[in-house]
């Protein structure tokens, strides 16, 4: 199953600014709102979603994730659309009693979630919560020494826009970290993906969180997001250099990085 090619953000009839909300074309200005609901819908289950969905996958692509980004002691870590703090305590673990996460996303519920879950993990420091948009970041420039931000970059309006804020906010010599689901390599596995993303999926999510629209936008999502050349070479346009990337489970899922030199 295949959408219609456009751009992530281009301009619609009348000369207003539109954006994919899945396969939708809607305002510019209202995918934001329209992400949170979605958000706002499955935060309580998103996390048992993950495994089920993934198989427990997810959670290797994770633990590479942070093994690759190497957080440091005394580092401060950048979480953006950190969701529900999966990846922002697996950095803590990695970082020490030193090391310091902010966990920032734009949707307030899955922030509370995340800071519930550390809490009953014991967690109760390390991690600093921030409801806050990726393109347009609370922090002060050159202020992080890492970013990372997992399943989350395909929900932002502008994916330019939240690259050039993930560089600007990072110090000079850091590094940047993203992973994301991207286009199956193998044609044959691709078909039985396409089936199970959207026969499967919407169905378990209605089962699960009693929600199959959001899921359905979510696998939607993921085929919208630029495949791998495409995002190394939005995130060289956003100044990043040594910009390369790796691909887990057939192309399912892609680490990318690059560095603020």
């Amino acid at each position: 199953m295949t959408a219609p090619e456009t751009s992530a953000e281009d301009t619609g009839p009348g000369g207003s600014a539109e954006a994919d909300f899945g396969y939708r074309r809607v305002k510019a200005s209202e995918k934001a709102g329209l992400v949170r609901g979605v958000f706002d819908s499955v935060a309580s289950r998103y996390d048992v979603m993950n495994d089920l969905m993934s198989g427990g996958i997810h959670r290797l692509w994770k633990t590479a994730l942070v093994e690759h980004l190497n957080p440091r002691p005394r580092e401060t870590v950048l979480d953006i659309a950190g969701g529900t703090g999966d990846i922002a305590r697996r950095i803590l673990s990695r970082a020490g009693p030193t090391g310091r996460v902010v966990l920032c996303d734009i949707n307030e519920a899955m922030v509370n979630h995340g800071r519930n879950r550390a809490i009953n993990a014991g967690i109760i420091s390390g991690i600093d919560y921030v409801v806050g948009d990726a393109e347009l970041l609370p922090f002060r420039s050159a202020s992080i020494d890492a970013c990372a931000v997992a399943f989350g970059l395909r929900n932002v309006t502008r994916i330019d826009a939240a690259l050039r804020e993930a560089r600007r906010v990072l110090r000079p010599g850091g590094r940047f970290f993203c992973l994301e689901f991207s286009p199956v390599a193998m044609p044959f596995l691709a078909r039985a993906y396409d089936l199970y993303s959207f026969a499967v999926l919407p169905a378990l999510g209605q089962v699960v969180a009693r929600d199959a629209r959001s899921y359905r936008y979510l696998v939607e999502s993921i085929r919208r997001f630029p495949p791998q050349e495409a995002l190394a070479s939005l995130m060289r346009d956003a100044g990043f250099e040594q910009v390369r990337w790796r691909d887990f489970t057939f192309g399912i899922a892609a680490l990318h990085s690059g560095w603020r030199l």
